[in-house]
């Protein structure tokens, strides 16, 4: 029988205890002695909106690996994200692959301290437990384990609600689950439309997910992290650049106007403004390229004619 099936009723206050120690320790870097134990029935005497001030404290605290670890020790995470504690002891941390609970307690402190960005690293690796497989040759993946864990999250909060009332960060945290892989992916050779496309689709979540992706970069090898968060440096620096080109240049030439009259042999007329907005519309959405010569655009529009008014 275990220490926990001999705590007897359900106790609201043990609940309170087990938080507060690990608030504490993640606030100190010290473990309390001795722990508090909870089983799960003494956590639903907490709202949603009680514990998530107690969880929120531990996340954005100076030390949260500690107050993650007091969290486990004390059966909070077993009662309340059992998600989370199934990453504990998964991986031999050497020979296959790194520890996942080691690996996540690292990158949420090394993220920045913002709700959005802590949660999303607490949760971002959560579905690579159900998407292990080991090659032939002893290579281990995770194939779609971003996309499981996005799923995961979402059942997660359905069934504590601890995002419900603040929809906002819980669909910046789910966002950032399901994306945490895409900047990680850039190598310096995409292309200048290739960065507008995912500045574009990561939108307003686009410097969450750049913190969270260089906060993901754990490898004990210096040379090989410092290059990884360069990489990402890089990758926000050039779409800065982009933008701010993006603000002084029009994307489409002067000329294009003048150019669409002459061959089409139309006259200056609202249709040749609404297929310059067309055409904006269309660079925006990433189907066509920025700053390209005149003859460009009016090939496009000569292949689309319908799409552009030209035909009826």
């Amino acid at each position: 029988m275990s220490d926990r099936a001999l705590l007897g009723p359900p106790d609201r206050e043990r609940a309170v205890q087990a938080l507060d120690r690990a608030v504490q320790a993640a606030e100190t870097g010290r473990t309390e002695a001795p722990v508090v134990l909870v089983q799960p029935a003494d956590l639903e005497g907490l709202s949603p909106q009680e514990l998530r001030r107690w969880l929120d404290r531990v996340i954005l605290s100076h030390h949260p690996g500690e107050g993650l670890d007091a969290l486990l020790v004390s059966g909070v995470l077993d009662g309340l994200l059992p998600e989370v504690k199934a990453m504990v002891g998964f991986g031999d941390g050497e020979w296959r692959h790194k520890d996942v609970w080691k690996h996540t307690k690292q990158v949420v402190a090394q993220s920045v301290p913002r709700l959005e960005v802590r949660w999303g690293a607490l949760f971002h690796d959560i579905g690579k437990i159900r998407t292990r497989s080991i090659s032939e040759t002893g290579e281990v993946h995770f194939f779609g384990h971003a996309e499981v864990g996005a799923r995961m999250f979402k059942k997660l909060d359905k069934r504590q609600r601890l995002f419900h009332h603040e929809p906002a960060l819980k669909d910046t945290i789910h966002f950032l689950v399901l994306h945490h892989l895409r900047a990680s992916q850039y190598d310096g050779q995409w292309t200048d439309s290739a960065v507008r496309r995912f500045s574009r689709e990561m939108g307003p979540h686009l410097e969450d997910l750049l913190c969270l992706s260089r906060a993901d970069i754990t490898t004990k090898r210096p040379e090989k992290k410092k290059q990884g968060i360069a990489m990402i440096h890089a990758l926000g620096e050039r779409i800065g650049q982009l933008a701010a080109l993006d603000r002084v240049v029009p994307p489409l030439p002067s000329g294009v106007g003048n150019a669409l009259m002459e061959t089409f042999g139309l006259p200056p007329s609202r249709l040749i403004g609404d297929i310059k907005r067309a055409l904006e519309g269309a660079v925006e959405a990433g189907e066509l390229p920025p700053h390209q010569e005149s003859e460009f655009y009016v090939d496009y529009v000569a292949q689309h004619r319908q799409r552009f008014g030209l035909e009826r």
